[in-house]
């Protein structure tokens, strides 16, 4: 029904936005993503999706259309509302999001405040093959994986020379770059020390 509201930001706060047109005021749900986009702003265009249900109609407004594609894909895995989508977009950045659905790391996306492991995982086995429709993950995966590896070897290599055996330093490198993929090397280094 709405494709975007642009206009005067009236009032904004973590949780929401009024933005004025025309001399109405609009209340958008948005995520803390949108916030930090517009949060200085003194006017804005929020990407709208309308949520209809029998006792209520809200408005979720987004600072990119690929913030508002990742809502409504979320919102289509049954188990996830509105507000639960949009704790996941206010977590983590679109970015963030396609890769740990593109990796399939359900033990990151549990962190979400309110988020089991099992719709974790559901949200991850419905999204997975949808996430690369999106375009960019694709090449973002691409690009992920070739940091991954770079940072992998080079914490591989740190180890060894520190004297730890090959083969327990691998298996402590591939948990921790499966929770944190993003990881630096320096921290990855830390982290399989204290598992080592």
């Amino acid at each position: 029904m709405y494709e975007y509201i642009s206009g005067t930001v009236a009032e904004v706060a973590p949780a929401y936005a009024v933005i004025e047109a025309d001399g109405v005021g609009y209340y958008l749900n948005i995520s803390l993503q949108t916030y930090s986009a517009i949060e200085h702003s003194d006017r804005a265009k929020l990407y709208v999706h309308f949520s209809v249900r029998e006792d209520m109609q809200t408005l979720f407004g987004f600072a990119t259309k690929i913030e508002r594609e990742l809502f409504r894909r979320l919102i289509s895995v049954s188990g996830v509302g509105g507000n639960t989508a949009r704790m996941i977009l206010s977590t983590y950045t679109p970015q963030e999001l396609q890769n740990i659905i593109a990796t399939e790391n359900a033990t990151l996306l549990k962190n979400v405040k309110g988020l089991g492991l099992k719709t974790a995982q559901k949200i991850i086995v419905e999204l997975s093959g949808k996430m690369l429709e999106l375009g960019a993950s694709d090449q973002m995966l691409a690009a992920r994986n070739a940091t991954s590896s770079e940072t992998y070897d080079e914490a591989l290599a740190a180890l060894t020379m520190l004297g730890f055996q090959k083969a327990a330093s691998e298996k402590a490198l591939q948990a921790i770059m499966r929770e944190s993929p993003s990881i630096a090397v320096e921290q990855a280094v830390r982290m399989a020390l204290k598992r080592l």
